[in-house]
């Protein structure tokens, strides 16, 4: 399988299988498309020699071949025998720790329902937290290195937990060989000096929530008060940010059918000091913030405007979903099956239950076990590992399925109601992104 299509005067071919991308001429790029219907010299010259050199087709013709025949240009699926039974015993490498179902904004958008996940404001406890991490030791099998990241709600209403949390983590790490690595998502609304410097002392990466100009991020991002949250948010990311001293981090906004100029939100970031930026598309339907089919025209060229741009900005700053890696990427069977949501990734609630991600949470029917009796919902569990590119009857055939592993079974069930059955708009968004991301690179080499 290929994929071909132009953008900012490149015609670019992609072989699916293969990964290997390639840049073409015109008379290559027609030939490449018709190749499949018309393999053989023959059909080539007969459908195009009445307006292409007949020495230039043949040459054409026969560079094609040699590199099918090298497994570079229409190279065979490798389907990989993917037992979801085996994904059950590879151990945790990671769990979400709701530290706080509460939350000191009101956000528009939020897939958390305001912060409390339909289940009321709760904080977790400093003993449930250090039962999750050691279930995560005790469960995470010859893994050296686990991951726990906070999560809410707002984590650092909660502080005091983390703290405690952290320190746990530490003791263990002496006592079993594990190596933590722990990390934040915050909307660092409120946010002491005492906490920019615990946060940048012991979080690996810190995700910080800004929608980016201040009309959008406060017509989306509001206080209790229902007041905008921009000059605290941005206040108080500096501060964190600034001391961060090479450690990771990203600024992370959400765009609407509100701002579909997002590319402007990404400036405005970038002009705020800022070089790690992420802006996601809102999830989910139904609203009239969501991003509808009428939407999308205007969002796809944005994204392609935007590309054209930063294909030539070099400076120092990098866009999230325009930094794929296509030499070196995750291996096949990681880029098959994704997130491991549910077998290698679970996140613990507030009350010690367990569910496959964080966007599950709340949603009993989603509920795999608990920290008392250890994950029981094995089923669940089975079906999310099946979940995988090979799974899923939309994405078998589909060019984008390496990079995009069958995308988010989150948007696929809150749009679909099916883990199975990905979210069209999401789809058409994310291969657009990845169609941008790889001209950056063509255009950059």
């Amino acid at each position: 399988m290929i994929h071909t299509y132009k953008m900012n005067g490149y015609p670019i071919v992609l072989d699916v299988n293969s990964g290997s991308i390639h840049v073409t001429d015109e008379q290559t790029y027609d030939i490449l498309n018709t190749f499949e219907e018309m393999p053989t010299l023959e059909q080539v010259l007969t459908k195009f020699g009445g307006s292409v050199d007949e020495n230039r087709l043949t040459e054409v013709w026969q560079e094609i071949k040699e590199l099918k025949d090298q497994g570079v240009l229409y190279s065979e699926d490798i389907e990989l025998d993917l037992d979801p039974e085996k994904s059950l015993h590879t151990g945790l490498k990671a769990i979400c720790l709701h530290v706080a179902h509460d939350c000191n904004l009101r956000c528009e958008y939020c897939f958390a329902s305001k912060g409390d996940y339909k289940t009321g404001r709760s904080l977790m406890s400093k003993e449930t937290a250090f039962q999750a991490l050691d279930y995560l030791v005790k469960h995470s099998g010859t893994r050296k290195n686990i991951e726990v990241d906070f999560f809410g709600g707002e984590p650092l209403i909660n502080f005091d937990v983390i703290k405690a949390t952290v320190d746990y983590g530490k003791s263990l790490e002496e006592t079993t060989g594990k190596k933590f690595f722990f990390t934040m998502t915050t909307n660092a609304f409120h946010v002491t000096e005492e906490q920019a410097e615990f946060l940048n002392d012991h979080m690996g990466n810190i995700v910080i929530s800004l929608d980016g100009r201040k009309p959008v991020n406060d017509k989306m991002r509001k206080n209790i008060a229902g007041k905008g949250s921009y000059e605290e948010i941005v206040k108080n990311a500096k501060l964190i940010v600034d001391g961060r001293k090479g450690k990771q981090y990203f600024i992370r906004g959400t765009f609407t059918s509100f701002n579909k100029d997002f590319s402007e939100d990404v400036r405005h970031i970038r002009s705020l000091g800022f070089r790690e930026i992420s802006i996601e598309p809102v999830t989910g339907k139904g609203s009239p913030l969501h991003i509808k089919k009428e939407d999308l025209e205007e969002i796809l060229q944005e994204y392609e405007r935007f590309a054209a741009e930063y294909a030539k900005d070099e400076t120092d700053y990098r866009f999230y979903h325009f930094n794929i890696n296509i030499y070196d990427g995750p291996c096949l069977s990681k880029r098959i099956t994704a997130c491991g949501a549910g077998t290698e990734y679970t996140a613990v609630s507030p009350d010690g239950k367990f569910y496959p991600c964080h966007q599950f949470v709340g949603q009993e029917e989603f509920s795999i076990g608990n920290l008392k009796e250890g994950i029981k919902n094995t089923d669940l569990q089975l079906e999310f590992a099946a979940a995988n590119v090979y799974g899923k009857d939309a994405c078998k055939k589909c060019w984008a399925k390496y990079f995009c592993s069958g995308g988010c079974h989150a948007n696929a069930y809150y749009t679909n109601n099916d883990i199975h059955k990905p979210d069209e708009i999401a789809c058409i968004l994310q291969k657009k992104r990845i169609e941008c991301a790889i001209m950056i690179q063509v255009a950059r080499s």
